[in-house]
């Protein structure tokens, strides 16, 4: 089956790409100074790390495939897709797992496909999970604290070091399991009460996480004011989450309750940043309802009953899969016309 391409006929004052990749930007910054003042230096020293080889890797493959620098890496998603892994990867992880995670999205996941509008797959996630499954030690001990910035927390020199010695041993004082994973891996021996006593959780939600998300929530929501992108996605990604949370989960001593699945984890940078990746995501309205939906329901599905906690990127990852299925199924109506095509080509029977 061929796959097909559409997009719009008619756009006017489309803003260049460059521009809306500088607004993506602008508008992760309150998660990051959230995270940052929450949870240390690292996530803003790992930004700078893999926005920096994100761009000179992008530089690299340009050259050697001979393409003009300047007219490719001005288009800023290179940095966007470095400042995603920086925001995703954890704040303690040894700077060679954000390299790996950086050069697969740059090279393979993009560039082997032949650069931006080309790529089938999130690059950013694709390092990601890479990275996941390669140096699960790395990925999985290196999670500060919550607070620390306000505790005793290692100053930056401290932790610059820590990320550039390249160890993946954990430091109890300063690490200690995410929120999900930590609620995952006791509720079948723990109350859910007993579970929330544990630090991770403090007073809130998940000590310093609830205010992380509502960071990039408020982020989003500009980018949706501003028209950057529709309310399609992330809307139909957090109530397909929501959904299923309700129906399988009302009971927290058996699973985590709605809110740790809405503000405990990297679920609103997932639905506003990384789901919307125009050009791995669903091109219709109807598409992009499905798309969303879809990796809402997988993220709770390996959430609740995989071995990943967060599973935000395998989610969107499966769901790229599917996205030239959902395109071919529910294209957006042609300019001109009252309906779209939809459904099985009809045969002409002699």
């Amino acid at each position: 089956m061929a796959f097909v391409q559409q997009s719009s006929p008619h756009t006017h004052r489309a803003r260049p790409t460059s521009r809306v990749m500088l607004w993506v930007i602008l508008a992760t910054l309150p998660g990051l100074l959230a995270q940052t003042l929450f949870f240390g230096w690292g996530n803003l020293i790992n930004v700078l790390w893999c926005v920096g080889l994100a761009v000179v890797a992008e530089a690299a493959v340009l050259w050697l495939r001979k393409k003009p620098l300047s007219v490719f890496l001005r288009d800023n998603t290179a940095a966007v897709t470095g400042l995603l892994l920086g925001l995703s990867l954890p704040p303690l992880a040894p700077w060679w797992v954000s390299a790996v995670a950086v050069v697969t999205a740059i090279v393979i996941a993009k560039q082997l496909y032949g650069g931006l509008g080309s790529n089938p797959f999130n690059p950013a996630m694709a390092g990601y999970a890479l990275v996941l499954i390669s140096f699960p030690v790395a990925m999985t001990t290196n999670w500060p604290e919550a607070a620390m910035l306000f505790q005793g927390a290692p100053d930056f020199a401290d932790t610059l070091a820590r990320i550039f010695s390249g160890t993946q041993t954990a430091i109890d004082g300063w690490t200690m399991a995410t929120p999900l994973d930590e609620y995952k891996h006791k509720v079948a021996t723990h109350t859910a009460a007993e579970i929330l006593r544990h630090p991770t959780f403090g007073e809130g939600i998940a000590r310093g996480w609830e205010w992380v998300n509502a960071a990039f929530l408020a982020g989003g929501l500009c980018l949706l004011a501003l028209r950057i992108m529709t309310w399609h996605i992330p809307v139909s990604f957090l109530a397909g989450l929501g959904l299923m949370s309700l129906a399988f989960g009302s009971n927290p001593d058996q699973h985590a309750p709605l809110s740790l699945h809405l503000l405990a984890g990297g679920t609103m940078l997932g639905a506003f940043f990384i789901a919307t990746d125009p050009v791995t995501a669903a091109t219709s309205h109807q598409g992009k309802l499905i798309y969303g939906a879809g990796i809402g329901i997988l993220v709770y599905l390996i959430r609740t009953w995989g071995n990943y906690p967060d599973a935000v990127a395998f989610s969107v990852l499966l769901m790229n899969f599917a996205v030239p299925f959902i395109d071919y199924y529910t294209p957006p109506r042609t300019f001109g016309h009252h309906k779209a095509r939809r459904g099985l080509p009809s045969r002409n029977r002699g």
